[in-house]
């Protein structure tokens, strides 16, 4: 299909609350087109999570092609290209962990981001069937981090330490090796 811009922090379509994907356009040649270029879009840039407004388009469509093995976050179980419509997320626990997050759409910064660590997603997948499933851990981080956008918010509107945010070449020069 196509790969497609990411735009960034400052365009006002990342702090716009995202529409539902009408159930009749889920399977359609242009939703399915949508989700094909978010695929392409997704692997060209490198990442491992899309959220639909991120390529512009305000509707709520998140991706996630997360692969396993070991990572900086530790040996992690994979997670093939899953796809979410009008998720939403419920927390099933108050324990969270941290972790240090990035984004597409805020490109060359890292930020130390709170999140809970157990939670339910209930979304439709793309034939159309309503689904839930748990996430734990960093696949519940990840999950969380790409709802974020279909709400308008970023990932560094989590930062309770300002101090806890860094150029990405200052993260890994100074901060990676502080925890290791």
């Amino acid at each position: 299909m196509a790969v497609r811009r990411i735009i960034r922090m400052g365009h006002p379509t990342l702090r716009r609350e995202a529409q539902p994907v009408a159930e009749t356009a889920i399977g359609g040649n242009a939703f399915s087109n949508l989700i094909n270029d978010m695929r392409d879009t997704l692997r060209d840039y490198g990442g491992i999570g899309l959220a639909a407004p991120q390529i512009d388009e305000s509707v709520q469509l998140v991706i996630i092609d997360l692969p396993g093995g070991q990572s900086r976050y530790g040996d992690l179980e994979a997670l093939p290209l899953s796809i979410y419509i009008n998720p939403v997320v419920t927390s099933l626990n108050t324990e969270t962990a941290g972790y240090w997050e990035g984004c597409l759409s805020v490109p060359g910064l890292r930020g130390f981001v709170e999140r809970p660590q157990h939670i339910r997603l209930t979304y439709t997948n793309e034939n159309g069937t309503r689904l839930e499933r748990e996430f734990s851990d960093f696949h519940a981080t990840v999950i969380q981090h790409e709802i974020d956008h279909l709400m308008g918010t970023l990932y560094i509107d989590h930062i309770q330490d300002p101090s806890l945010l860094a150029f990405e070449e200052e993260y890994l020069r100074y901060l990676v090796p502080a925890e290791e």
